[in-house]
């Protein structure tokens, strides 16, 4: 039984203007262990998928299909359920640590809290020892229980926000773009924790970045978005080495391999801007910036087809490569 399964998700804000799709049918599994990237530009619909697991979204959010968390739908859960699924049965290292972590409360009274609040019979002083060991795994020193948010640096806000993630031992982490705003180096550092937490700790990882390197060094398999629809997926290093879907390829083109001698730098970007998704275009969302754009691809759109062993993309090439009904 997978950790976490989408089942056909769509997910659309409702606005004075009308309603808004961000998330159009996505499904995706991740398995104990396993460590699935979710790659795309912004708005594509990625953090909302994050939010929408353990049912963090706004009101004006209209949520229809499953998501399954250890088998149980969380979008049908009592609240009873549902607070007891977060942070014991999943996750969530948010994105910005700095806007997520409480100004005026000290960083290990934050840890503290849920451990407290999902075992009650927990001492204090039991939860403030629990608290020392996840700041040493995070590689913080036991002192830092007693600063406060702005006392910390962009890396250690981070891996503090990495030790609350960890404090009641979930099986499922999702980790929405962790490194965003951090330097090289401490981005370096903080992939390597995660990765190494996950490896020791067998507990299934989503990690949401826009960076198709960073995931296809950190994760196993990596899904691209565009327009909130998943338009590739497969074995990360494969997706980011040749990508099938023009889209996926172009994101992978954008970081270069640095001693590579076939650098994958090109002299220009990708044109255009992603749509507004209150106005998707008809058939392929992608093919007004598509430089391989073909007949039929404005008004028709591909589903997922099979592009390889255990790889799926959206796009008529591939489906004409395997001579598949559209």
């Amino acid at each position: 039984m997978a950790l976490l399964e989408l089942r056909d998700l769509t997910i659309t804000y409702q606005t004075e203007s009308g309603p808004v799709p961000a998330v159009r049918g996505v499904s995706l599994a991740v398995a104990a262990g396993q460590t699935l990237g979710l790659a795309g530009e912004s708005g594509c619909g990625k953090s909302t998928i994050a939010a929408s697991v353990l049912r963090l979204l706004p009101v004006s959010a209209k949520i229809t299909g499953e998501i399954l968390v250890d088998g149980e739908d969380v979008l049908t859960m009592k609240w009873g359920k549902l607070r007891a699924v977060r942070w014991a049965g999943a996750s969530i290292i948010f994105q910005g640590a700095m806007h997520s972590l409480n100004p005026v409360q000290r960083i290990g009274k934050q840890i503290a809290e849920p451990i407290l609040l999902h075992s009650p019979d927990t001492s204090p002083a039991t939860a403030n020892r629990r608290v020392i060991d996840l700041l040493g795994q995070v590689g913080l020193p036991a002192a830092r229980a007693g600063s406060y948010p702005h006392e910390l640096s962009g890396g250690q806000k981070q891996r503090a926000m990495i030790a609350m993630a960890l404090a009641c031992e979930p099986n499922l982490i999702i980790a929405d773009e962790p490194t965003t705003a951090l330097d090289v180096m401490i981005q370096a550092q903080v992939l390597s924790l995660i990765g190494d937490l996950v490896r020791e700790r067998g507990i299934g990882l989503v990690m949401i970045s826009h960076d198709l390197s960073v995931l296809a060094d950190t994760c196993e398999r990596l899904a691209v978005m565009y327009a909130g629809k998943i338009v590739e997926e497969g074995p990360a290093h494969q997706v980011f080495a040749s990508a099938r879907h023009p889209y996926a390829e172009a994101l992978a083109w954008a970081f270069p391999v640095i001693g590579d001698p076939r650098t994958r730098l090109r002299p220009r970007g990708l044109p255009g801007d992603p749509p507004d998704p209150a106005k998707i275009p008809s058939g392929c969302s992608f093919h007004p910036r598509c430089a391989m754009v073909q007949e039929g691809c404005a008004t028709t759109e591909v589903a997922l087809w099979p592009a390889g062993e255990q790889r799926m993309a959206a796009c008529v090439r591939v489906l004409g490569e395997s001579g598949g009904d559209r």
